[in-house]
């Protein structure tokens, strides 16, 4: 992964990614509201370390509890720079659950994951399902439960976003996924 990446294309990336993916495949019906609302906030970290790393993600827990739901409803805290592996990234995130839990935030916040290299388990690393969590750089989305509620008690068949986006995925393909134009994010990344 680049140590040269800017914030600003991190960001620019992940929000085409969500508006073209996310939003555009309606991969996850919620995103488009606190989108168009913007009550996403951007954060790119300059983490080199998982330490560090889980720094800012006890700052972003606490700006995220703190902040009213108009203001800042969901956080994306993109790190180019550190656990650009999949399997580490995996793995830190049993030590994020575990922060939530310390700080008292569980039941309140959590954390869901997205990568480059995504791989659901039982799955080749190549199939097109774990498209579904591929993002431009390795990302925390942290989210608010009661937000999740709200969005799941007005989208009655929640439980099933999960087959959908399985089902548009191998619909849509890897040719379709690349005909999104993410792809020239991925190689424009390379060559920086």
């Amino acid at each position: 992964m680049n140590k040269n990446v800017s914030n600003e294309s991190a960001i620019a990336a992940t929000k085409l990614w969500l508006e073209r993916a996310v939003i555009g495949l309606n991969l996850c019906p919620f995103a488009k509201g606190v989108h168009v609302k913007n009550q996403i906030r951007y954060v790119v970290s300059a983490a080199q370390t998982p330490e560090e790393l889980l720094s800012d993600v006890l700052h972003e827990f606490e700006v995220l509890a703190e902040a009213s739901r108009a203001q800042i409803d969901t956080i994306l805290l993109i790190h180019p720079h550190v656990l650009t592996d999949f399997l580490d990234y995996n793995d830190f995130l049993e030590v994020v659950d575990a922060a939530l839990e310390e700080v008292d935030l569980a039941g309140e916040l959590q954390v869901a994951s997205m990568h480059p290299q995504y791989q659901f388990a039982d799955t080749e690393l190549d199939d097109i399902t774990n498209y579904t969590n591929r993002s431009p750089y390795p990302t925390l989305h942290l989210l608010r439960e009661d937000s999740i509620d709200e969005a799941v008690a007005a989208f009655p068949e929640a439980e099933q976003i999960f087959e959908k986006n399985i089902a548009t995925m191998r619909k849509l393909g890897h040719e379709g996924w690349n005909a999104l134009g993410l792809a020239e994010v991925q190689l424009d990344k390379k060559a920086n």
